[in-house]
């Protein structure tokens, strides 16, 4: 893969924010990398197929139609560990079961690797008491929402001793869009400095059909609003207008485990903004962190632009609102939020109907940091306990 270099970046203390690296050719050849390259960043296949068998990709999935998911499945590498973490509906009709079809015959021509769990089987409630760790639980299941699907894939993952993990939304519709993520999310994880990186696939375009052809838009509806109050958190932070933050809402991306061990996350659809919120906070000077080495090597943010459009399901007006609604609870409740950006952010949701006047955007509940956590122990507890839990070679 070919990647432009960075040609900007923001640092905030011990973190980096890459502005927009666009991909150059998904496949640059077999050649190692060339110290020549002045203008790119250049990884063989090799290279990131190296990469690729210590990675997990997890698939937070809802209600998915099945050929869609066996589509996305169809394009992660074969070297990457897939986990899937359902929270689809089990009755009146067993949605799970068929999803858990759709997967088993995808394997039987595949024969890859992939963990599959429901998150509401009770043997998580049973396997996260074990160890501790209950703040995503409501008394003995997992509480419903993405964001905690997403910690329980992270969790296995960590078990599973996988070095790098990646999200993909299991509604994209283009499987050649899938496959550049996870080769982006190497080549990324290849170029990063540090073993705390994040990378956010900032898509290029989200295509619609609209009468007879399709319509390719330039910026999501939510992401839009999310990225310009996360810039002015940061203009007010450092005093400079900015517009580095393109990814406010990516939920395609990927980080090391090393970053994921210290990360604190938000519940629902929250997490993806909150990310950056967290890191902001946590990692930019202006507040003190417990996390010396994280301090000492500091933190590395991609935002990459692939080729292939991003087509998924088209979400009502009530789901935006929400998803907005999340977005900018985080940013209005961050410490580092001041009272006239406050009072920005208020505007905004009461301009567009989602709060009435006088009213407050609710907090969002956060979920810990698993580095404490004996993930062997949970895998245990799953394997031996989980009706719904389902794995082939790992």
């Amino acid at each position: 893969m070919r990647i432009e270099i960075p040609r900007y970046s923001e640092r905030l203390g011990a973190l980096r924010i890459h502005d927009v690296q666009r991909v150059i050719e998904i496949d640059s050849g077999s050649m190692k990398s060339l110290s020549e390259d002045f203008h790119v960043l250049r990884f063989s296949v090799d290279e990131i197929k190296e990469v690729e068998s210590r990675m997990a990709i997890i698939l937070p999935v809802k209600n998915e139609k099945p050929n869609i998911l066996e589509g996305v499945l169809s394009a992660i590498p074969h070297d990457v560990l897939v986990i899937i973490v359902s929270n689809s509906s089990r009755a009146p009709i067993d949605r799970y079961q068929i999803e858990v079809d759709t997967v088993l015959h995808f394997y039987r021509f595949s024969r890859r690797s992939f963990i599959m769990i429901h998150q509401k089987d009770p043997a998580w409630g049973l396997a996260l008491k074990k160890v501790n760790y209950t703040s995503i639980l409501e008394g003995d299941v997992v509480r419903d929402g993405k964001g905690e699907g997403m910690v329980l894939g992270i969790i296995l993952a960590k078990a599973l001793g996988k070095e790098f993990i990646g999200f993909i939304d299991s509604d994209n519709y283009i499987p050649g869009a899938v496959y550049e993520y996870a080769k982006i999310y190497a080549s990324a994880f290849l170029a990063s400095r540090t073993p705390y990186a994040m990378v956010r696939i900032r898509w290029p375009y989200k295509t619609k059909f609209v009468g007879k052809g399709f319509y390719f838009r330039r910026r999501g509806r939510v992401s839009e609003i999310t990225n310009k109050y996360i810039n002015m958190l940061l203009g007010r932070l450092t005093h400079f207008e900015t517009d580095i933050i393109k990814t406010g809402n990516s939920g395609d991306h990927a980080m090391t485990m090393r970053l994921a061990e210290v990360m604190e996350f938000a519940e629902g659809f929250a997490i993806e903004p909150y990310e950056l919120i967290y890191l902001i906070e946590q990692f930019s000077g202006l507040k003190q962190t417990k996390y010396e080495d994280v301090i000492s090597k500091g933190v590395e943010v991609f935002q990459v632009e692939p080729r292939n459009p991003h087509v998924h399901e088209e979400r009502g007006t009530e789901h935006i609102k929400e998803m907005i609604l999340k977005s900018l609870s985080i940013i209005y409740h961050s410490p580092l939020c001041d009272e006239e950006l406050k009072e920005q952010i208020l505007d905004e949701l009461v301009t567009r109907g989602i709060l009435k006047p006088g009213e407050e955007p609710p907090k969002q509940r956060t979920i810990p940091p698993i580095a404490q956590i004996d993930a062997g122990k949970v895998l245990e507890t799953l394997a031996e306990h989980a009706e719904s839990f389902i794995a082939t070679e790992t």
